[in-house]
């Protein structure tokens, strides 16, 4: 079993500075875009989040790909799962707390002018 990340990737410390390198430049390619976009006004306003999660996902991507060395690899397969599970974790408890928080916004008292309200 290989211990040394040369040894297991095959790649030489050189062609793994350059990935780590290259990886660099994208994620402050990716980082600049984010602050531009949430700066400029040539970008449409409503369109702005929307935006900013796709250059966010993408930046993931270059996380994952360039740092983490994530592939789809046959070698990789449980690293992938591994990933897989943790974002279903993560989207099950932020679509749980979602869910909850709208039952519990739908559940509480109404306000004083909705009180007011019926009353009359």
């Amino acid at each position: 079993m290989a211990t040394n990340t040369q040894e297991s990737t095959g790649e030489t410390p050189h062609e793994n500075a350059r990935s780590y390198f290259a990886g660099l430049i994208f994620a402050l390619i990716l980082t600049g875009a984010s602050f531009w976009a949430s700066s400029t006004h040539l970008v449409y306003s409503p369109g702005i989040p929307i935006l900013l999660a796709v250059l966010a996902i993408a930046q993931m991507g270059v996380h994952l790909v360039f740092f983490l060395r994530i592939s789809s690899a046959p070698d990789q397969v449980n690293n992938f799962l591994a990933l897989v599970f943790g974002v279903f974790v993560v989207g099950l408890i932020v679509f749980g707390s979602l869910l909850i928080m709208t039952n519990l916004n739908h559940a509480m008292m109404p306000t004083m002018n909705q009180l007011m309200q019926m009353q009359r």
